[in-house]
């Protein structure tokens, strides 16, 4: 069917509506050309066309006359504000998830949205304010202009330029790029370990694999805990590390694999395999199929739905503090560092416990031999930190390397 005809169609069912009153919309798009078919628009079985009238045949003269006037206001309105209101607002009503944007972006206009001739109301004295900040912002232009050669004039151009880019830059992506803008659902995978169901969180960005102690107390291998491995966490926030545990069996999928575990408090995930876990049984994120591939065996990610919600989510305001080891503030729920201390050491880990702990570095240099400081200083660490480190774990490098790459 011609768009005409389709026209002709809707008068005749609502008279009141004449078809030069009609404006007919196709996914935002204006069904224009009224010699073409609904099908060359693209119109499909089931798709919406929304009809917005901007006239009325009962209207005073003829109703040519009356869709002239109206397309004259109508003119007058879309240079006025760069765009049709009214249609901005029966898509909004069409579509959730542009309500739900709108609710968060413009919570005035959303709340209008009900009320045609509020909603244009709010419309325009929302364009009418962007056109004077628009004007505002050339009448500065100009006045920067009439004094080209002042240093000062000329930053205050070159940062309105810079501006005026990147506004450009999000409005490009706005409508080029709008899933750029959208939540990414974060990767978890059902896992099993020492036969406890558990939703752990992939990230191939985390070098080590961890887990929180009340995962490893639900899973009951709190028990194996070395702390010798404990210490202080930093990276984007801090953290307490309680210890590792060096051996426990993981099952993902119907593979039953071996995994090593540093215990963290702090942190909002339960359980998260790190690099080290991934890269040991040569995994693989494959997207295209949205699963977990390790030794053939494919492990679906989880949906949306099903992804656990932590607390940390929240931010930091309200959020309650505890005493670091260092003596800084740390964050309860996400590990962050709020109040650092000023003598905290910038290894990987605290203070080693033990009566030793306070000792002097020739104290502590007594111990160990030359050999195994300069074996750890080789990898790229501090003397002290060297000491600190092969202090905490007996004199053993291998064990001392291990810590201070955590």
């Amino acid at each position: 069917m011609s768009t005409v005809d389709f026209k002709a169609l809707i008068a005749a069912e609502i008279p009141a509506v004449s078809s030069v009153a009609q404006h007919l919309y196709h996914n935002g798009r204006l069904l224009a050309d009224s010699a073409k078919t609904l099908g060359e628009y693209g119109v499909a079985e089931g798709d919406m066309i929304v009809l917005h009238t901007r006239g009325s045949s009962s209207s005073s003269g003829s109703p040519g006359a009356a869709s002239g006037q109206q397309q004259q206001q109508a003119g007058a309105i879309r240079r006025q504000s760069g765009m049709d209101s009214e249609m901005i607002r029966l898509q909004v009503l069409g579509d959730p998830r542009l309500m739900n944007e709108l609710r968060n972006s413009q919570p005035e206009l959303a709340a209008a949205a009900n009320d045609p001739e509020k909603f244009g109301e709010v419309f325009q004295l929302m364009e009418r304010q962007r056109a004077e900040a628009e004007k505002q912002k050339q009448r500065e232009i100009q006045m920067l202009n009439d004094d080209p050669f002042n240093i000062d004039a000329q930053r205050k151009i070159e940062e309105l330029i810079r501006q005026e880019a990147v506004m450009e830059n999000l409005q490009n992506a706005l409508e080029h790029n709008p899933e750029a803008f959208g939540r990414v659902t974060m990767l978890y995978i059902p896992v099993e370990v020492n036969g406890t169901k558990v939703k752990a969180f992939v990230d191939s960005g985390a070098q080590e694999t961890i887990m929180s102690p009340s995962c490893a107390e639900t899973c009951g291998i709190m028990r194996l805990v070395d702390s010798r491995f404990a210490g202080i966490a930093r990276g984007v926030g801090t953290a307490k590390i309680l210890g590792r545990v060096h051996w426990a069996q993981i099952k993902i999928g119907s593979l039953f694999l071996v995994c090593s575990f540093t215990v963290m408090e702090g942190k909002g995930v339960g359980l998260l395999l790190g690099l080290d876990m991934l890269k040991r049984h040569q995994a693989v994120l494959d997207f295209k199929k949205g699963c977990l591939v390790i030794q053939d065996e494919e492990v679906q990610f989880l949906g949306e739905s099903e992804i656990p919600k932590h607390d940390d989510d929240r931010g930091l305001e309200d959020e309650p503090t505890a005493e670091g080891s260092d003596g800084s503030k740390v964050g309860g729920r996400t590990g962050a560092s709020i109040e650092p201390s000023i003598t905290s050491t910038s290894a990987g880990f605290g203070p080693p416990s033990g009566d030793s702990s306070g000792a002097a570095p020739e104290q502590l240099e007594s111990q160990h031999s030359a050999e195994a400081i300069s074996q750890l200083e080789g990898l790229g660490f501090s003397r002290s930190q060297a000491l600190a480190a092969l202090n905490a774990t007996g004199g053993d490098i291998d064990m001392a390397a291990s810590l201070l790459f955590q």
